[in-house]
């Protein structure tokens, strides 16, 4: 266990090192400057020298490869710089956003594997199989929904139309009822797609028609077997899925209004804040990261057969 978590550790780190540079390199070219957008601006009655100076205080021209080293070797730190249009550290931007989008994707993603495995166990049970094919095409009707549509449209029947959620002055859970179900939805469809595949494969395997062989009553072999060797697919998916999450939370926070990553992403973009876009890509890579490992880790608390021996799952 000791060999593999390290062997892991050191390909995360290779991966974060990897998504620095990448994006390091990326946010580099982009055309523009941060420090010109805010300070060039006539308003401000900023010399050409003031400009530069500001531009020195920055680091903004700097060689690349300074700023490089400086910037990886601050990361390591857990400096993440200063925010050239909010004039505040990034860390300090970071603290205050990433708790709502994290609220919002951790509730979001509950929700939606809820709901994938209810949609697997209405679609297996004997007593619904006359609604078994109505139940398996709603996943491909969820995937197919755009997120700002299905914003927009709860946002309509809930709280204009029954009026049962405010849209003004909300509590903040009762704010975050509608942007958790718009995360839900869409994600719940892959989920419920990988889970009923392989729902259906397991059931086709002999150990499967040996239990019922002995007896057993179909409810008891869809939770006891069925559902629990039909996890390990749906588990690497869902890894992905919830980092996935954490990273692209845009749409929804724009459409509610909320703050988070996703807002705070949207505004370094149009003010081309290089140090908060760096650090929102190291978070989202860090979280793809973690939860990985996160997954590999449980993945032998669903199938006893796999061992973590050799360094290798």
């Amino acid at each position: 266990m000791r060999h593999y978590l390290l062997q892991r550790a050191g390909l995360g780190v290779l991966v974060l090192w990897a998504a620095f540079s990448l994006s390091f390199v990326l946010l580099q070219v982009l055309p523009g400057d941060a420090v010109l957008i805010k300070f060039q601006n006539p308003d401000l009655g900023l010399s050409p020298q003031q400009i530069a100076e500001m531009r020195q205080a920055y680091g903004a021209d700097s060689p690349l490869w300074q700023q490089y080293l400086h910037t990886l070797l601050a990361m390591l730190r857990g400096d993440f710089g200063y925010s050239v249009q909010a004039g505040v550290p990034v860390s300090e931007l970071l603290s205050s956003n990433l708790p709502g989008t994290l609220r919002l994707a951790l509730c979001g993603f509950t929700l939606a594997t809820l709901l994938a495995f209810v949609l697997a166990a209405l679609s297996r049970l004997p007593a619904l199989r006359g609604v078994r094919n109505l139940v398996q095409s709603l996943p491909a009707l969820f995937i197919s929904v755009p997120t700002f549509w299905l914003g927009i449209a709860l946002i309509q029947f809930f709280s204009f139309q029954l009026r049962w959620i405010p849209v003004i002055n909300p509590s903040p859970w009762q704010g975050l009822i509608l942007p958790i179900m718009t995360v839900a939805v869409p994600i719940s469809a892959p989920l419920a797609q990988i889970l009923l595949r392989s729902i259906d494969e397991v059931s086709t395997r002999p150990f499967v028609a040996v239990v019922r062989a002995k007896g057993a009553g179909e409810n008891y072999v869809l939770w006891r077997h069925i559902l629990r060797n039909a996890m390990l697919p749906v588990l690497t998916v869902a890894g992905l899925l919830l980092g996935e999450l954490i990273a692209g939370a845009l749409i929804t926070e724009t459409v509610f209004g909320l703050g988070g990553l996703g807002q705070l992403t949207q505004q370094a973009v149009n003010n081309q804040d290089v140090a908060v876009l760096q650090a929102v890509v190291m978070i989202a890579a860090l979280g793809f990261v973690v939860i990985n490992l996160l997954v590999d880790l449980l993945m032998p608390l669903f199938d006893p057969r796999i061992q973590l021996t050799g360094g290798a799952v």
